[in-house]
C-alpha cells in the first residue's frame, strides 16, 4: 500500500474523534494543485452534531486556497464500504466534477469500492445549476 492518498486517509482515521459511535472515518482529498488534504470525523456529545471526514477534508482544502477536488479516498472500518453520506456527496459535488473517482478503503487500506461522483449522486444540483 504505497498510495499517498490512502495513507493520508488512514492516518486521518487514526486521529478521528469517535467517542460515541466508535466508528472512525478518515478521508483524503487531492486538489487541483496536487496537494492531499486529510480530514477525520469529529463527533459531539450533542450527537449527531458532528463533522464527517469528507467535510473536514474539504474545509482543509478551502483553507489552503484550493477550490477543485481531483480525487477522494474514504477510509472506514470493516468489510462493508464506508460510503459518503448524502450531505457529503453534495458537499463533494460543490467542488468536484461528476467524473471524479471516490475510492473507499477499509482500515488496512484495501480498496473495497471505486465509484465516480456521478454514480454516487446522479442528476445532481451543482453551482452551474444556478447560472
Amino acid at each position: 500500500m504505497a498510495d499517498a492518498m490512502i495513507e493520508a486517509a488512514l492516518k486521518a482515521r487514526e486521529n478521528s474523534y469517535a467517542a460515541y459511535s466508535r466508528f472512525r472515518v478518515g478521508a483524503a482529498i487531492r486538489c487541483e494543485r496536487g496537494i492531499v488534504h486529510p480530514g477525520c470525523n469529529v463527533e459531539n456529545a450533542a450527537y449527531p452534531q458532528g463533522v464527517c471526514a469528507e467535510a473536514g477534508a474539504i474545509s482543509a482544502m478551502i483553507l489552503s486556497g484550493s477550490r477543485r477536488i481531483e480525487e477522494v479516498v474514504v477510509a472506514g472500518g470493516g468489510s462493508t464500504p464506508c460510503m459518503p453520506c448524502g450531505g457529503c456527496r453534495q458537499k463533494l459535488r460543490e467542488f468536484a466534477r461528476p467524473d471524479v473517482a471516490i475510492r473507499v478503503v477499509d482500515e488496512h487500506g484495501t480498496v473495497l469500492l471505486v465509484r465516480t461522483l456521478a454514480e454516487l449522486l446522479p442528476d445532481s444540483f451543482g453551482p452551474e445549476s444556478l447560472a
